[in-house]
């Protein structure tokens, strides 16, 4: 393969992260691949089968550094050549161009928009080979503040070329871009002002459910998905426990598979990654960054129309205004209750009276006995002196 054939490929994904050892550790847990170590030190190498497809190293702790990332290494005949173009169209060089041993050259960039990517020739080593079946990166998407800005850039310095664009409202327009008559990746904008330009990168796994699991369980969290997207691709959008954003993508599945429910008023996808071999989106999903809900809802029967307000009310207040009647027997059994009550009532004063009659007679009995007691002896004194 000559170098001209690899400009505008994309060629390696390097994750930059603040902890080397969980990072090794996620994503086998997540997407089919395993570490190897390289000839470099503090380098790790992400293989799927026997493909080498990415690499792992340390983030250089520098002041207010990015956090951590995945970088995309694209192709491209001449590293120094493509970095004085790329100044030219309003880029700028974060790495300056440098060797790597055995393996090649490369230069880490900013886009005018501010999206960081790596530009790189192939060594004398083995060419780059085709992507594995599973494991490998299969669709690319960039979130940037100027979507026809950064088609025009990428497409002068890489080659890439416009595919089909499609208007998303409010949320802009999100453009295919192809490469090599395939398509490649996509294009939209950020979906908020303090979200930064960044570039995704989607791997192919055969189960998105199943990778969504593992990557809970493992600390990482789900930030959309999963969800079908247009050309029947499975996508969900994830984040490692140090704070790289990947995604995932499965191929459409066969009507016998299972699927889960996509319910009206799930989110749409955060970005639509869409295979070469897929059909083009009827609409475009939103930007992995800044997912919204979402999605048109079902559309159920039309509910029988209320009435007016101004119908409902005097409805209301004549409700309020008519005499309530009572049931007879609800009547009936409140007058056995008064009656019985007054019955009740009477009964105790004829008892407190009869109570009281009682009291004065034992009183006059007792005052008659003391009467009698006291004359008694008068009476005695009188016979005696007749």
């Amino acid at each position: 393969m000559s170098t001209a054939d690899i400009r505008g490929r994309f060629i390696w994904h390097e994750l930059l992260t603040t902890d080397t050892a969980a990072a090794a550790a996620f994503y086998p847990r997540v997407v089919p691949w395993r570490t190897q170590p390289s000839s470099m030190p503090g380098y790790t190498l992400w293989m799927a089968g026997q493909t080498q497809i990415g690499g792992l190293m340390a983030l250089p702790q520098d002041a207010g550094g990015p956090p951590p990332h995945w970088l995309v290494y694209v192709g491209t005949p001449s590293v120094d050549a493509s970095c004085l173009q790329a100044q030219g169209l309003g880029a700028k060089v974060l790495k300056a161009p440098a060797d790597i041993p055995n393996v090649g050259r490369f230069a880490v960039l900013s886009d005018p928009q501010g999206a960081t990517f790596a530009l790189f020739t192939p060594g004398g080593g083995p060419p780059p080979g085709p992507e594995p079946p599973q494991g490998g990166f299969s669709w690319h998407e960039l979130a940037t503040t100027d979507v026809q800005g950064a088609v025009r850039f990428y497409g002068e310095l890489l080659g890439w070329r416009k595919g089909r664009a499609h208007d998303m409202g409010a949320m802009g327009v999100y453009q295919i871009f192809e490469h090599a008559g395939n398509q490649a990746g996509g294009i939209c904008n950020v979906q908020g002002p303090s979200i930064p330009p960044s570039w995704l990168s989607y791997v192919h796994v055969a189960d998105s459910n199943r990778a969504v699991a593992a990557a809970k369980a493992a600390g990482g969290r789900l930030m959309h998905g999963p969800m079908e997207v247009p050309g029947g691709s499975w996508i969900a959008l994830l984040m490692d426990p140090q704070g790289g954003a990947f995604a995932v993508q499965e191929a459409p599945r066969t009507t016998s598979q299972p699927r889960p429910a996509t319910a009206a008023s799930a989110p749409k996808p955060a970005t639509a990654p869409k295979p070469a071999t897929a059909p083009k989106p009827a609409t475009a999903p939103k930007p992995a960054i800044a997912p919204k809900p979402a999605a048109e809802p079902v559309k159920a029967a039309a509910p029988a129309a209320p009435k007016p307000a101004a119908a409902r009310k005097p409805a209301k207040k004549a409700a309020k205004k008519a005499p309530k009647k009572k049931a007879p027997k609800k009547a009936k059994k409140k007058a056995k209750k008064k009656a019985a009550k007054r019955g009740k009532k009477k009964a105790a004063r004829k008892l407190r009276a009869a109570k009281r009659k009682t009291v004065a007679k034992k009183v006059a009995r007792r005052s008659a006995r003391k009467t009698a007691r006291r004359s008694a002896p008068k009476k005695r004194a009188r016979g005696r002196r007749r």
